[in-house]
C-alpha cells in the first residue's frame, strides 16, 4: 500500500497540513483509521506521538481500547474526561480537542468515508453540504480525507497492524448512515459516494439575496454607492472600485473596524507589529499561542504592518480601532 502513503503525503503537501520538521500528535482510538494514520505518518518520516482520550463510556470495552492504545500503539492516555452517557459525537469531539489543545498540532483519522457521511447528514439536517475541515483553526488536521475507510483497513491488514472495532458505532447516527443509507445509495448509483465527496469541496455560492444586492451595486460605475450586506458588513463602491467595510468573518473569528483599507490574513515570513521591531513569530511565542494554531491565526494588516493580532497584541495607536472576538468552536 505504498500508494496510500503517497496519497497521504500529497494531501499533506497540497494543503500544508504539517509543516516540515513539525512534531504532530496523532489522536488514536485504536480503530483501523487512526492506527493506519499513525503508521503512515511515521513511515513518511514525520515526528509523531500518539495520544488516546478515554471517555470511559463503554465500561470494559473502553478500558480495553485504552490498554490497546497504550500497549500496542505506545499512546499516552489522557485521564478520563467526564461526559454524560448520552453525549453527542460533537460533544465528545469537543472534549477530546479541548483535552489535547496543549499539544498543539494534532492529526485525526477522519477519512473520505467520514466525509461522505458528514455531507449526507448535513444535507438532510440543515440543507448544506459543508464537509469536515482539513485543517481546523485550533491546530487539528485530517491527513486521511482523500483515503477511503476500506483503504485503511486493507493497509492495516497488509502491514499486519492490529486494530480495535468500536461496537457502539452501529447505534449512532453515523452508524445508520454508514450501514444502511450509503449501501442503498450505492445500489442506486455506483458513483454515489464519490459524487457526495465532491460536494464537500465545492465552493459555496452566496445567498441569492446577497448576490442580487451586489449585482445591483456593480451595475453602474457612476458616483458612490453602498449596500448593506448584513451581519455588520457593507460594500462601498466609488466609481470603479469596491471595498468592504465593517465586520469580517475569518474562520471562527469576527473582526470589525471603522478604519478603511485594512486586510485580514494569516502570517507571512518577516511580519512585524506596526510601530515596533517585534516579529509576529516572537509575539506568538511570548503569548504561548500553540504552534499548530499560529499558521491559521488572523492578523489585521494596514499597508505592510500588522496592526492587531486578535486576543494577543495590538500596535500603538490601534488599541480601540480593531475589535475581534471568537465564536464557539464548530
Amino acid at each position: 500500500m505504498r500508494a496510500l502513503a503517497a496519497r497521504v503525503e500529497a494531501t499533506i503537501r497540497r494543503h500544508g497540513l504539517i509543516p516540515p520538521g513539525a512534531v504532530v500528535t496523532c489522536l488514536v482510538s485504536g480503530g483501523a483509521d487512526s492506527t493506519c494514520l499513525l503508521h503512515v505518518l511515521r513511515e513518511l518520516g514525520f515526528g509523531v506521538r500518539a495520544v488516546h482520550v478515554d471517555h470511559g463510556l463503554r465500561g470494559a470495552e473502553s478500558d480495553a481500547d485504552a490498554a490497546f492504545c497504550r500497549d500496542v500503539l505506545g499512546a499516552e492516555i489522557v485521564a478520563r474526561e467526564t461526559v454524560s452517557r448520552g453525549a453527542s459525537e460533537a460533544e465528545l469531539r469537543r472534549v477530546r480537542y479541548a483535552a489535547t489543545e496543549r499539544l498543539g498540532l494534532r492529526a485525526t483519522g477522519h477519512t473520505a468515508s467520514d466525509q461522505v457521511e458528514t455531507v449526507l447528514y448535513r444535507l438532510v439536517s440543515s440543507g448544506n453540504t459543508k464537509g469536515i475541515k482539513r485543517m481546523r483553526e485550533d491546530g487539528v488536521v485530517r491527513p486521511l480525507l482523500d483515503v477511503w475507510r476500506d483503504d485503511t483497513v486493507r493497509y492495516c491488514e497488509e502491514h499486519t497492524l492490529p486494530y480495535r472495532t468500536d461496537s457502539s458505532n452501529a447505534g449512532t447516527t453515523r452508524g445508520l448512515i454508514r450501514d444502511e443509507i450509503v449501501p442503498l445509495l450505492r445500489r442506486l448509483h455506483p458513483g454515489a459516494e464519490r459524487n457526495l465527496l465532491a460536494l464537500a469541496d465545492e465552493r459555496p455560492r452566496l445567498p441569492r439575496g446577497l448576490e442580487q444586492t451586489l449585482l445591483a451595486l456593480l451595475s453602474t460605475v457612476d458616483g458612490t454607492k453602498s449596500a448593506d450586506l448584513g451581519s455588520g458588513a457593507r460594500a462601498v463602491r466609488e466609481y470603479d472600485e469596491v471595498r468592504l467595510e465593517g465586520r469580517v468573518r475569518f474562520g471562527p473569528w469576527r473582526i470589525e473596524s471603522e478604519r478603511p483599507g485594512l486586510t485580514v490574513r494569516t502570517r507571512r515570513p518577516g511580519d512585524r507589529l506596526a510601530g515596533r521591531t517585534r516579529k509576529i513569530q516572537d509575539v506568538f511565542v511570548d503569548a504561548k499561542v500553540p504552534r499548530g494554531a499560529r499558521d491559521t491565526w488572523p492578523l489585521v494588516v494596514s499597508g505592510d504592518g500588522v496592526v492587531a493580532v486578535p486576543d494577543v497584541a495590538v500596535a500603538p495607536g490601534w488599541e480601540d480601532a480593531v475589535r475581534a472576538w471568537k465564536d464557539s468552536d464548530e
